[in-house]
């Protein structure tokens, strides 16, 4: 039987043919791709001839191309837009695939040729993006347990195994309470939104085929809306409650016994390997390099933001008594009452600002951004198939040739996992001919009626610069090696590019590109000077649900225990959390951590990366030009296309000439101490 997976792909740039590939595919596809995967890499391990370079790493990086191509399709299938069928896959393949990684990485001849390289390795004359990468080789197979005796080895690979089925099993636990779970609202219980919001109720209520004019579900994109402006404080209540414990409602898709037993074995995993805990295994390998230094960080933060945030709390029960509500302030009031405090205060209503941010021209300002720093531009390809009617598909051309393929996937659905992300279904690499990315932005912006357009919050649209510098991280890579392309780099730098690029949305020369949808019209410069003036307000709440989330994160990490209820009792009672504030992410839904080991014991890192993208973006303003060539020319060589290729602290210190400092970041929360 044929499989589209092993033939040759005829679309542009050998692009998925996801008009050939059906869910059907992907068992066999695996089961082909792993069993290929497994001969080269036992050709490599048991080869007569002394260990080079050639024969073992770079043997290894031109090894498993049919399973990355079956893997990065599945897996962004598997969280875009899966079905019962996939899901049943997802669950089947995990603990197969963590098997077969484990036989690479436990292989004892395998890392016999790869240490015996790196002992060797001052005097084999490599560059020093091999040497790189060779070092990159080494240190991940001895965190992978490369190092352990045969019987560490066995429960290491236990371990890994089970792991892989927890965090399948926690993001699917998720994303079932999002999907099972719909509250149908009346005329009057929408009271208060505006036109965008309940047009997005009124089409939820369609899909889920709901005896009611409006619903909306558990999940953030839908839930944001109501907590913002419904004037019913019962319906917040509700909406609210369910959106906080997801994944905790004791039913089928409860996460609690999930989370201890993922907590159990990570640090039994973090202890074979030498670690005193999880978080100093994760660490180990980052630019913060041990909990120590991530926490003094985030208490950095902390103080100022819950100082802000009561500061807030005050105003925001006092606004509600003017207002003849005679209630004590709860989280579901908070955002509620932020919004008429921010028009108080400021003359600031968010809402003024969404039909300048059209879906559409903010997408644009955002390639417009990346033309003016990096010299890229944009050609839509309806040529190119997705993998969903709503995905968009253009190619990236720099310097007259194309360098790369940018899906974008921005709505809402059924069968689409919560939150933002980029990945890839190929990252760029020159072994063998030169290799083009092909870069997915996904994001889960609420679907207007037909024929409507998509309006954006200004959080959403930063959240499309943000996802986009994830996406130019991928695209721009310019290294020779896969390991080190692209976005693949310590967890606590990869959000640098990302976050870096939101500095732009707000530039003058890109605000001026996002005219009204109807007239054409630009941004009023008295609403900017009041978006401006409003920019830092709510920060304190920001820094409070964030940073308590980071901090439990290390505390699962770092000994406490797996036990959701006292873990979270505890960090939050140590840290002395306002009690109208919950958690950024709840543990039973904390999908960053539990769902793959991706950000676990390392959800700090945004706010690392804050800290280098507030004093990076210094550079420009040091500049006097926000696209000043010289800077751009820097954050392009040693940023956004060297991947991996280097130290991380080295990247930065030669983008901007020193080391970071955090006065950026503290400015940019609105927490910096004037000067005397």
């Amino acid at each position: 039987m044929s499989n589209p997976f092993f033939e040759t792909w005829t679309t542009p740039f050998g692009a998925p043919p996801f008009d050939a590939i059906s869910t059907a595919d992907f068992k066999p596809a695996y089961s082909e791709a792993l069993a290929i995967h497994r001969g080269e890499v036992s050709a490599i391990a048991t080869q007569p001839g002394v260990p080079n370079f050639d024969n073992t790493i770079i043997a290894m990086e031109l090894s498993g191309q049919a399973l990355r191509r079956v893997d990065a399709v599945f897996s962004q299938l598997a969280s875009a837009n899966t079905n019962d069928e996939l899901q049943a896959v997802e669950r089947d393949m995990a603990p197969l695939v963590a098997r077969h990684w484990n036989a690479i990485f436990l292989d004892p001849a395998l890392f016999a040729r790869i240490d015996a390289l790196f002992q060797q390795r001052a005097s084999l004359g490599l560059t020093p993006e091999a040497l790189r990468v060779l070092e990159r080789y080494h240190l991940d197979f001895v965190r992978a347990g490369a190092k352990l005796s045969a019987d560490e080895r066995l429960r290491f690979a236990a371990i890994v195994e089970q792991l892989a089925v927890l965090g399948t099993q926690f993001g699917q636990n998720v994303l079932g309470d999002e999907q099972s779970t719909a509250f149908g609202l009346t005329e009057a219980e929408v009271d208060g939104l505006p036109d965008f919001a309940r047009a997005a109720a009124s089409e939820t209520a369609r899909d889920r085929k709901l005896n009611a004019p409006y619903a909306v579900t558990p999940s953030r994109s839908s839930v944001e809306p109501v907590l913002h402006f419904a004037t019913n404080r019962a319906v917040r209540e509700k909406v609210w409650r369910a959106f906080v414990k997801r994944g905790a409602n004791g039913n089928a898709f409860d996460n609690t016994k999930t989370i201890a037993e993922i907590v159990a074995l990570r640090t039994e995993l973090a202890q074979l390997l030498g670690y005193e805990t999880y978080a100093h295994f994760k660490l180990a390998d980052s630019m913060a390099g041990n909990p120590a230094a991530a926490r003094d960080l985030l208490d950095a933060v902390w103080q100022p933001g819950v100082r802000r945030a009561g500061e807030d709390r005050d105003a925001l029960q006092k606004l509600a008594a003017e207002e003849g509500a005679d209630i004590t302030l709860e989280a579901w009031d908070w955002r509620y009452y932020a919004e008429k405090l921010r028009l108080a205060r400021y003359d600031f209503d968010e809402n003024e600002l969404k039909p300048y941010f059209e879906l559409g021209k903010v997408v644009d300002a955002a390639f417009y951004t990346a033309n003016r720093l990096f010299g890229v531009s944009f050609v839509p390809r309806p040529d190119i198939p997705g993998y969903h009617p709503d995905v968009q598909v253009w190619t990236v051309e720099r310097q007259d040739k194309t360098i790369g393929v940018f899906y974008g996937d921005f709505f809402a659905r059924a069968g689409k996992r919560s939150g933002a992300w980029m990945t890839s279904f190929r990252e760029q690499s020159k072994l063998g001919g030169e290799v083009l990315p092909l870069v997915v932005n996904t994001c889960n912006f609420n679907k207007p009626p037909a024929g409507e357009p998509a309006l954006l919050s200004l959080d959403e649209a930063r959240t499309v610069f943000h996802e986009f510098g994830h996406g130019l991280h991928g695209l721009l890579s310019n290294v020779t090696y896969p390991r080190i392309s692209g976005t693949s780099v310590v967890r606590d730098f990869v959000e640098l590019p990302s976050q870096l690029y939101e500095h732009w949305l707000e530039q003058p020369p890109v605000l001026e590109r996002l005219t009204h949808y109807k007239t054409g019209a630009a941004i009023p410069s008295d609403l900017l000077e009041r978006m401006k003036a409003a920019r830092k307000a709510g920060k304190g709440f920001e820094t409070v649900e964030f940073t308590a989330s980071a901090l439990l994160d290390l505390d699962y990490h770092s000994g406490s225990g797996g036990d959701v209820a006292t873990v979270e009792g505890t960090t939050l009672a140590r840290i002395g959390m306002p009690r109208e504030i919950v958690l950024r992410h709840a543990s039973t839904h904390f999908l960053h951590i539990f769902a793959g080991d991706g950000y676990a014991g390392g959800y700090y890192s945004y706010l690392w990366s804050e800290v280098l993208d507030a004093d990076g973006f210094g550079a420009f303003t040091d500049a006097g030009d926000p696209f000043d060539t010289a800077t751009a020319d820097r954050l392009y060589k040693y940023i956004y296309s060297a991947g991996g290729s280097r130290d991380y602290s080295e990247a930065y210190r030669l983008f901007r000439g020193r080391d970071p400092q955090i006065n950026g970041l503290l400015e940019q929360r609105g927490f910096a101490t004037p000067a005397v």
